[in-house]
């Protein structure tokens, strides 16, 4: 049977998705499940930023996270070829207008865009901010997204900037769940000199 790994992303964040094409390649060669589920950047960041009820920019970047958990809740079998659709046509595509990519990535997976009405109120902010904490209670609050859980451990990242495929991509994910499995890890880093590339 395959292991489950739980995947936690906020759609804007384009080193999620860079992580999150990545794992899927990891899956083309470990026998792995990946399970989606949504944190939101705006909520991790909320002390610092104005609410979305104040600022129409903050609520603009709340958006697709909203919208991922609204997609969650109400069909959450879609909720990775959602995130496939948005993360591709603002990370890919350059798309920064964030109402719009989650419309046409709604229309795209068949689910009604009405979601991205919802997704402009705190309708499921309740559900986003419990699916969030559950993610950020595995790796600590001063860490962003993606975190990967996987045989009872968890980190963030790998942050790559590049999405390595086949062996390469198993081989990463082997190192990073031996690195994340010995409790008394906690950090290896270098200082990034590019953003992530998607050809």
């Amino acid at each position: 049977m395959a292991e489950r790994v739980d995947f936690w992303f906020d759609p804007i964040c384009p080193f999620a998705y860079a992580t999150s094409r990545w794992i899927l390649e990891v899956e083309k060669v470990r026998d792995i499940e990946v399970h989606w589920n949504v944190m939101s950047l705006g909520v991790l960041n909320e002390d610092k930023n104005p609410a979305p009820t104040e600022d129409e920019d903050v609520l603009a970047r709340w958006i697709p996270a909203r919208t991922s958990t609204a997609v969650a809740v109400t069909a959450p079998e879609k909720l990775g070829d959602f995130y496939t659709a948005i993360g591709y046509d603002i990370h890919v595509n350059g798309h920064r207008d964030f109402e719009a990519v989650s419309r046409r990535a709604l229309v795209e997976i068949g689910l009604d865009e009405s979601l991205v009405d919802d997704a402009k109120t705190d309708k499921y902010d309740g559900a986003m901010r419990a699916t969030h904490e559950e993610g950020i209670s595995k790796v600590g609050q001063d860490v962003g997204t993606p975190i990967v859980a996987f045989a009872g451990t968890a980190f963030f990242g790998p942050v790559i900037t590049r999405v390595p495929t086949g062996e390469a991509a198993g081989k990463i994910f082997d190192g990073s769940v031996a690195l994340a499995s010995y409790p008394y890890f906690f950090e290896l880093k270098r200082s990034r000199t590019e953003r992530p590339t998607f050809d």
